[in-house]
């Protein structure tokens, strides 16, 4: 029995928790109250693709007469055929039947529907990568079969990672939702509810937690709710979540709060704590009475909001370590959807999450939700304090994945992690989101590599310097390609957004743009990228001041969700037609192919040619300036103390004392060559700098400490015997 159960509903990821309810489960152990939380949307897919219940849905369609289309005949009439390998799939996606591999790669395994119609494509894909990858991807397309049938013939609402989502996408005002929910439930909805009901008659909750990101587990969790309240109607009910954070800000239709009693914005911590306190203790002598945060509930039949407590909310540093208890950590999902290298991240795999700051330190991308506390209050935590919490985490789930869910993680703070990763000596592998900034020197990243980071991803957004202005976004094309290639030359893959109709964006510039993009794959330095188009939300910069961008906002009566907001661009141009070819053109580059073609193929109406020269990015990479190193910059050297041995050098008749250094590395040894004092000097000052040292030293310190002994500190640093140094492993950073 516990008084607070925390919710994830359906659905959201396959292949890891969203991490909502493992924040605040450590958060409530820091505050002594118990907790019980539950991925339903894991639960659920686990039900619905189990033999038994698939059996009833072919079953179920049949009786319907709802077998259409020719897909959906075809994988009715294979049904034994898709049951019988069901739960052996199911296990090779959990990582429990790992020699079904093979099996499931020689192409007669599994039945195949319009799901493998590309299938012929994966060899440049998986040729490479694996058969391990390659099987996961069939298995995956196996699964989207069903998916198909099931939407085709049974609920049209179902995805792997979304329910229901148009429902919940720009709900203005709660008519059709509510509307909706007035209808009987179906098949997946009562399974929800059969796995719910379960649940809360064995932890007997007095409280119940939704976590609602997205759109498209809204309406699982209005379902769930309304079972909630038509069985347990003393239990109370709450909403948080990225949702209610972006979209019920202005929230005025009562209606909603037949289901919820309380929703809850920003940071959910505080305003869960005052929560729990006023229902676990609704009397007056309760200190927190009526007392919330950022909460909306119902008084006297209207929609109230309630932010009486003046109790500021917690530091990052304050909630505790994120706990992932009483989820099945073993059962998640797998999966490989679609053959891009970035997004085989999001949902191959288990990953624990965490945040390095929360809110954005740039916070000025116009497009962007800068008006809100999640990008605006910027608050980083300090590196051990991150190591710590990963160090819990790992012993907790014995997972050594991260992924840091940052808007943008800071350059300086990935800077300590780095240092504090690898000097604990923990092996982890972790990525996460960043600006493309100057700050990412090659030197940086060989360090971010070293310590385990695997992949960054990053807005491009449109690759023109005008609109990049326009954005905000505080770089240039040239500045990207720079930073894209040190990434990619430290072995860190790198992923753009990338975004097309944006304001006053021409057509000229969209081409341009692509062209852009086409080089900076045909040179490698970047691997993976997804165009999305425009989307206007209501706490924007571009929104608040939409004259300045030439668009006019299509204004409506908001009383339940205000984000996407449909707007009427003064440029005129439809930006929707050029969704096909740019994706298309996109996954042609991942694959390495179509950097020859003219940039007209991609598009089926006539495009104006780039204006872009063929080797504008190539330019690029070739004008870094000369940078002078500050004083302050740090000195890290990531190799072990060197061998050294004396000899004589003759140099117009004279003899000079010598010593060859030899460093032995990882991949290959190397050597260099000083004069015998300096490579005494250079042996003492490479073991004080030493990453493992609790102390960094300083270039200003290094000059300095050379120049006790010898002269002229800059002929020595730029010489040959450095160079090479730099090239393994002595960073300034």
């Amino acid at each position: 029995m516990k008084d607070i159960l925390l919710i994830i509903p359906p659905f959201t990821q396959l292949n890891t928790p969203y991490p909502a309810t493992a924040y605040l489960k450590g958060f409530l152990n820091t505050k002594q109250i118990s907790s019980f939380q539950m991925d339903l949307g894991l639960e659920v897919f686990l039900a619905l693709f189990s033999k038994k219940n698939l059996e009833q849905l072919f079953d179920l369609a049949f009786q319907n007469k709802k077998i259409a289309a020719e897909n959906s005949r075809r994988i009715y009439s294979l049904n034994d055929e898709y049951l019988n390998p069901l739960e052996g799939v199911i296990a090779f996606l959990q990582g429990h039947n790992q020699t079904l591999a093979r099996q499931i790669c020689t192409g007669s395994f599994l039945p195949q529907a319009s799901r493998f119609n590309d299938s012929e494509d994966m060899e440049w894909a998986f040729g490479v990568m694996g058969l391990h990858d390659k099987a996961k991807h069939l298995a995956t397309l196996y699964l989207e079969d069903l998916s198909d049938f099931i939407v085709d013939c049974v609920d049209g609402h179902f995805g792997f990672s979304r329910y229901a989502e148009r429902l919940g996408r720009s709900a203005n005002n709660f008519d059709e939702i509510y509307s909706y929910l007035k209808e009987e439930p179906n098949y997946i909805e009562q399974l929800t509810w059969s796995i719910l009901e379960k649940r809360v008659q064995t932890v007997q909750p007095r409280l119940v937690c939704f976590s609602v990101p997205f759109p498209g587990n809204l309406i699982s969790a209005f379902r769930c709710v309304q079972f909630i309240k038509t069985n347990y109607p003393h239990i109370k009910t709450v909403m948080g979540g990225g949702f209610p954070n972006t979209e019920l800000r202005t929230l005025t239709d009562i209606r909603v709060f037949e289901f919820f009693d309380y929703i809850t914005l920003d940071d959910g911590e505080l305003p869960l704590e005052l929560l729990i306190s006023n229902v676990l203790n609704p009397g007056s002598d309760n200190p927190n009475h009526n007392l919330f945060k950022r909460t909306f509930l119902l008084e006297n039949d209207k929609v109230h909001y309630n932010n009486l407590s003046l109790q500021p909310d917690y530091k990052q540093s304050q909630p505790g370590t994120p706990d992932y208890t009483d989820l099945f950590l073993n059962q998640y999902v797998s999966v490989i959807e679609i053959a891009n290298p970035m997004h085989s991240l999001w949902s191959d795999g288990r990953w624990n999450k965490l945040t390095m700051a929360h809110g954005c330190y740039w916070a000025k991308c116009t497009f962007c939700d800068i008006t809100l506390d999640y990008i605006k209050a910027y608050e980083p935590i300090a590196a051990k304090l991150l190591v710590n919490r990963m160090e819990q985490i790992i012993a907790q789930t014995g997972e050594k994945g991260f992924h840091f869910v940052d808007e943008a993680a800071p350059p300086a703070l990935m800077r300590a992690l780095a240092i504090e990763i690898i000097r604990r000596k923990i092996t982890v592998s972790w990525w996460t989101n960043v600006r493309f900034e100057k700050s990412f020197t090659h030197d940086l990243c060989i360090l971010l590599r070293t310590s385990g980071c695997i992949a960054v991803s990053g807005g491009l957004e449109v690759a023109s310097d005008r609109l990049l202005t326009l954005i905000n976004k505080g770089v240039t094309v040239e500045q990207v390609a720079q930073v894209t290639r040190n990434f990619t030359h430290a072995g860190i893959m790198v992923h753009a957004y990338l975004m097309y109709g944006f304001p006053t964006q021409t057509i000229q510039e969209t081409v341009d743009s692509l062209e852009m993009v086409r080089q900076l794959f045909e040179l490698g330095i970047i691997r993976s990228g997804f165009w999305h188009q425009f989307a206007l939300t209501a706490h924007s910069h571009v929104f608040q001041h939409s004259a300045d961008y030439g668009i006019i906002p299509d204004f409506k009566a908001i009383s339940f969700a205000n984000n996407d907001v449909q707007f009427t661009d003064s440029t005129g141009i439809d930006h929707s037609r050029f969704s096909y070819g740019l994706k298309k053109s996109i996954y042609n580059f991942m694959q390495g192919v179509g950097f020859d073609l003219p940039l007209q193929k991609w598009f089926d109406f006539s495009i104006p040619k780039t204006q872009i020269v063929s080797h504008f990015i190539e330019d690029s990479l070739s004008h870094d300036e000369f940078v002078v190193i500050k004083p302050s910059a740090k000195i890290l050297w990531l190799g072990a103390t060197p061998t050294s041995t004396s000899f004589k050098k003759q140099l117009k008749g004279q003899s000079r004392d010598m010593a060859r250094m030899i460093f032995y590395g990882k991949k290959k040894s190397f050597e260099i060559v000083v004069e015998e004092a300096q490579s005494k000097w250079l042996i003492c000052f490479l073991e004080k700098s030493s990453i493992h040292q609790s102390e960094i030293l300083t270039f200003a310190q290094m000059k300095s400490d050379y120049e006790q002994q010898f002269e002229n500190f800059e002929l020595f640093w730029y010489s040959k015997p450095i160079d090479i140094l730099r090239e393994n492993g002595l960073l300034v950073v």
